[in-house]
Order: structure tokens, then C-alpha cells, then sequence
């Protein structure tokens, strides 16, 4: 799908992003960790997802595994701590409604960032973002670096800036004060520029984002692609990021997890599937996509005498992005494979054959009067940003995975509710 690029700037948009955010969540409810080197590790304790400024001085790399860096956990004084996912996306959601006050309509790009359009803020712009900070730390505990640009690219641009020299919030609105800053930002660094493109421009002399933004369009087209030229329309400050591009969609979305121990009731492996289906369909209306097709997998341990695995597919005619009807996809399918009696330790959903949710062709067989009705029960649960859970989901277990040093659920489990004596 091409797009017309055109040459008008764009109005100012935030890119919030909060600071190591998963260790930022365990800081709040202990504040004695502040400080101190702390690393959170991946489900079933397997690998570092997150680290404090401490702990990457230590040297731990992100998804570096746990055995390989655990005999520096004593001597250091390392705070280890399970994810508590529970706990991180309840922050997640108490960090976007605050930013509601600052831009009704933001666009949450992960569980810990968030574009705010500011077409209709005035004055002191950098000010702006530096009172967002402070009322997100004062109302949750959560600090986060503000980037403020006319374009999403270059509001990423000015948020890596703003983090890196510790800044806190960076305005860039200024043409020639941006390239003095792009300048310092090399090709790895910008939003959209993989690893392979990037030894790419390396090898070519393109040491940083200012040579890339001054790049020819036709070489830039040629050599490279379509969205690469995007990203350097984005870098001159012209909005192309919002536009849906068909080759800009993930083929598929996965959600897939071991589990420390055997599950083997069909309605505990049900539950656990719609939960991965509530993650996976959540990212996938993030993008503006739709699934024409949903697969299942469950197997056993490979370790044991007796291994079962096996895996399902099932089309959607028309393609879908609702929660309950992909989930009853998930159902039917799950009917299919599932055997009795197997001690299953490892499943996953994925979404594949994803297109734009606007460009799917229709289902002539299924009424349709529905739609906007679901459209706008999915809008409303993807603003509680994982809170909700569904009644499928009822009969997961509540920690199948590994969980050593899980912190308590403090915001989401009465019983962890801290107590002020």
C-alpha cells in the first residue's frame, strides 16, 4: 500500500515514556530499593527483562539469562525480583489516565509509552512537559522522560535524547536546533531502523540520523524501501507515522509460555489460552489490525516418556479483532487437540494473517449490525489496558510460570493491599 507524502510540518506531538518501568513499579511499593541495582526477570525466572542504571553498570545485559550473571547477585547486593505482571499493568493503566489529564486522546503505544497530540496546547511546550512529569511522579510514584517533536519518529528521537543526557524532557520544534541534536543520534538509535538496516547505513557513512534526514528520496527509495523513506520524511518533521501501511503489520502475533508445573484440566488450559488470547488481541488492535486466522498449541514435556503435542488452526471468514469471538475460536480449537490425563508445559495463540482492521474484506454470512457496538466494548477494554478480565479467562491459575522472587499484587489483591499501622 503506498502513500502520498506531502510537505506540511507537523503540530507538536509527546512521546511519555517511563523509566525502567517494570523496576520503577517494584520501587514504588519499596522505596528502599531506590539506589540499589535491581533486575526483573522473564517468565519462569529465566532472563532479565528490566534493569536499573545500577544494574546495567553491573554489566547485566537485557535478556541476558539469570544463571549466567547469578553469582553477582551477593556480592553486588542485587535486588531480584519475578514480574509481576499484575502489579505492572495496573501502574500501566494509573500512568495513562493521568496522562488523560494532558490529551484525552492519546495513543498508548506500550504498556510504559504513550503519544500525546499537543495541537492545542500553547506557551512554553518543554515547560508542558516537564509539569507532565511531575504530575505523573506525584500521582503514581512513576518517573518518565518526555520528548516533544512534530513528528512521532522525532518525538522518539527527543525522548532517547532527553533520557540518555538525563535531561528529563526535550523539546525539539526548532529545525536547526533538531539537527544539532540528530547529529548525535546514530542510525541504530532511530525509530524504525533495524539492525540490518543500520550496519547498512554504517557501512555507507551514514553515521547519524542528520545525514540520514538530508538522504536523497530516490536512493533512499531504491536502496532501501518505502518505509525507510517514511521514517526519513518523519525525521524533516513531516507526520507520516500515523498512516496504515499493509507491509508496516506483523504477520502474526504470538503469546506463548512455559509453566513450572503440569497442567492438565481442559478448563485450566482454556483459561490459560484466552488469557494469551486477551494479550495477543489486545497488541494487535494496538497496530489497527485484525486476524483472518487463529492458531493453538499445547505439548507436553519432551523430557518425559508419553510426549503429546499437537496444534490447530482456524480461519476467521472476513477476519476479526474482537476479543469474545476470537476467543471462541480458541474453544473450538482447543476441543480438538486437547487429550485427557497429559501433564501439559507449554501452550501459545497466535494471531496470523493479520491485515488492517479498516481494509478486511466482509464475512457476506455474518450479521454485521454488531460491529460498531464491539468496536466500541474493544476501544473501552484496551483503555483499561489489561485490567479487564474476561470469563473465559476465570479458570487460569493464578502463576503457572516459575515465579521465585514475585513481588505481592498491590494494587489488584485485597489481601496485598498494603497496611499503614
Amino acid at each position: 500500500m503506498l502513500f502520498g507524502l506531502s510537505s506540511e510540518k507537523g503540530a507538536p506531538v509527546a512521546l511519555v515514556d517511563c523509566n525502567n518501568f517494570y523496576v520503577s513499579c517494584e520501587r514504588v511499593f519499596d522505596p528502599r530499593l531506590r539506589g540499589r541495582p535491581v533486575v526483573v526477570l522473564s517468565n519462569n525466572d529465566g532472563c532479565a527483562i528490566a534493569r536499573s542504571r545500577e544494574a546495567k553498570a553491573l554489566g547485566i545485559r537485557m535478556a541476558q539469562p539469570f544463571f549466567e550473571w547469578q553469582k553477582l547477585v551477593a556480592p553486588h547486593g542485587i535486588r531480584v525480583f519475578s514480574a509481576n505482571f499484575a502489579l505492572y499493568g495496573d501502574m500501566s493503566w494509573r500512568v495513562m489516565e493521568v496522562l488523560r489529564e494532558f490529551a484525552p486522546d492519546i495513543e498508548i503505544y506500550s504498556i510504559d509509552e504513550a503519544f500525546l497530540p499537543l495541537a492545542g496546547v500553547t506557551g512554553d511546550l518543554e515547560a508542558y512537559g516537564h509539569k507532565i512529569r511531575q504530575r505523573v511522579y506525584q500521582c503514581t510514584g512513576i518517573p518518565v522522560t518526555v520528548g516533544i517533536s512534530r513528528t512521532r519518529t522525532l518525538a522518539k528521537a527527543a525522548n532517547h535524547l532527553a533520557k540518555d543526557k538525563a535531561l528529563g524532557c526535550l523539546c525539539l520544534l526548532d529545525e536547526a536546533a533538531t539537527d544539532r541534536w540528530l547529529a548525535d543520534i546514530p542510525p541504530g538509535e532511530i525509530w524504525g531502523i533495524g539492525r540490518k538496516k543500520r550496519d547498512w547505513l554504517l557501512a555507507r557513512g551514514y553515521l547519524n540520523a542528520l545525514q540520514l534526514k538530508n538522504a536523497p528520496d530516490d536512493w533512499v527509495r531504491r536502496n532501501l524501501s518505502v518505509m525507510t523513506l517514511r521514517t526519513v520524511h518523519e525525521l524533516r518533521g513531516i507526520p507520516c507515522s500515523s498512516i496504515v501501511d499493509e507491509s508496516a503489520l506483523q504477520g502474526s502475533i504470538a503469546t506463548t509460555r512455559s509453566f513450572a508445573r503440569g497442567v492438565t484440566g481442559k478448563d485450566e488450559l482454556g483459561g490459560l489460552l484466552a488469557s494469551f488470547l486477551a494479550v495477543a488481541a489486545r497488541r494487535m488492535r494496538a497496530q489497527g489490525a485484525a486476524a483472518r486466522a487463529v492458531q493453538i498449541f499445547v505439548q507436553a514435556s519432551p523430557f518425559k516418556p508419553g510426549y503429546y503435542g499437537n496444534s490447530a488452526v482456524g480461519v476467521i471468514a472476513g477476519g476479526a479483532d474482537h476479543t469474545p469471538r476470537l476467543m471462541a475460536v480458541v474453544r473450538v480449537l482447543l476441543e480438538r487437540i486437547y487429550r485427557p490425563g497429559i501433564a501439559y508445559k507449554r501452550a501459545g495463540v497466535v494471531l496470523m494473517d493479520i491485515v488492517s482492521a479498516g481494509n478486511r474484506a466482509d464475512d457476506l454470512f455474518r450479521e454485521r449490525q454488531n460491529d460498531a457496538r464491539e468496536a466500541r466494548l474493544m476501544k473501552a477494554v484496551d483503555r483499561l489496558d489489561g485490567r479487564v478480565l474476561w470469563a473465559s479467562e476465570m479458570a487460569a491459575p493464578d502463576a503457572v510460570g516459575k515465579q521465585s522472587w514475585r513481588s505481592m499484587k498491590f494494587t489488584t489483591r485485597w489481601q496485598d493491599v498494603l497496611a499503614v499501622v
